[in-house]
This record gives C-alpha cells, structure tokens and sequence, in this order.
C-alpha cells in the first residue's frame, strides 16, 4: 500500500461571534516591526462541494491577545490591510512559485 503525501499543516480553530466552530489551514504568519502580528488562513473543509463553492479567497487577520486569550479579529483599516495583504500576497507568491519550481542540478 503506497502512502500519500505527507500533509503539513497547520490547523486553526477559530469560534465566530455566534459560537460556530471554523477551520482553517495557516499559510503563513508575520509580525511587523511595531509588534501587530498577522495571519493567512484558507478554510478547510470536509464536504466536497464546500470546497467546489470556495472562492479560493484567503483569511487575513490580525492577532490581538488579552487576558492571556489569542484572538483574531478583522482588519478594520484599509491602509493596514492593503499594506498587510501586499506583504503576504508577496510571500505566498515567493513561497509557492519555490514549491513548484523543479530542482536543479
């Protein structure tokens, strides 16, 4: 029996305003010079259709701890979102275009 590829990912839960339970996979994380720590997050999901219906859009979100609790909270800025969502839009694309390029000898 010939395993499949090996799955790394690392894996979000995150309860909305309402108390529904979300999944979502973490593409990459950065952290400003000022401190603000962000995230790139995609669903995940188990239905096949939901993933047909994605539109593929990534999750930006900003990390806030208080009281010793993580949360991710929308971007309210537009500024700081464009300039957060430049920065990962560039290292996504550095990232993936590096996994799918063939090794050279």
């Amino acid at each position: 029996m010939q395993e499949g590829p090996e799955l790394d990912m690392d894996i979000v839960s995150v309860v909305d305003d309402d108390g529904k339970e979300h999944i979502f996979e973490e593409l990459d994380r950065i952290e400003t010079d000022d401190g603000s720590r962000y995230v790139a997050l995609i669903p995940v999901y188990d239905d096949d259709v939901e993933i047909l219906d994605d539109d593929g859009d990534v999750l930006i979100l900003k990390v806030l701890e208080e009281k010793g609790e993580t949360y991710l909270v929308q971007i309210e800025d537009e500024a700081e979102f464009n300039e957060i969502g430049t920065i990962f839009e560039d290292r996504l694309i550095e990232k993936y275009e590096a996994e799918d390029s063939p090794d050279t000898l």
